[in-house]
């Protein structure tokens, strides 16, 4: 199994300011439409709403179809629980601290099919995942931004 957690802090020098709430809308825009969040991914759909907070979707990632029940836990966490496609397990989003001190946890915890546990097959898949899951972060925290600064122009 593949374990990877990684953490960076919300706002940056020069960026534009994101809250909690800011960061909560971005979370939730990007468990229904992740296209402008992830590089990586080609197709994203939402295919059943099973209430207000959990729904599936469907998502090509890496070249690979995948179906992910999403979980919504107001106001800090979004659970994506690949429940078919070649790489199962669960990864959440989180929003971790408060005011100036806002970070944004991405972990993931995968099983990879047709891999050895603990193999360098599976080494190989978690360090080329772990690299697209970072830019993954770093994507999602500017695509917000870019929200916040659109708001900010039109409000001016």
């Amino acid at each position: 199994m593949i374990y990877v957690s990684h953490q960076l802090p919300v706002n940056a020098p020069g960026q534009p300011r994101l809250d909690r709430a800011a960061v909560w809308d971005g979370l939730v825009l990007k468990a229904n439409n992740a296209l402008p969040f992830v590089p990586s991914m080609t197709f994203c759909e939402v295919v059943a709403r099973h209430s207000d907070t959990v729904f599936d979707r469907d998502i090509d990632f890496r070249g690979a179809r995948f179906t992910e029940r999403i979980t919504l836990e107001a106001p800090h966490r979004v659970v994506f629980t690949r429940i078919a496609g070649p790489v199962l397990g669960t990864i959440a989003n989180e929003i971790e601290g408060s005011g100036d001190d806002l970070r944004l946890r991405f972990s993931f915890a995968l099983v990879v099919s047709g891999v050895e546990g603990g193999s360098a097959g599976e080494q190989d898949y978690a360090d080329s995942m772990t690299g697209d899951y970072l830019k993954a972060v770093e994507a999602t925290l500017g695509a917000m931004r870019k929200i916040a600064a659109d708001k900010q122009a039109v409000s001016a």
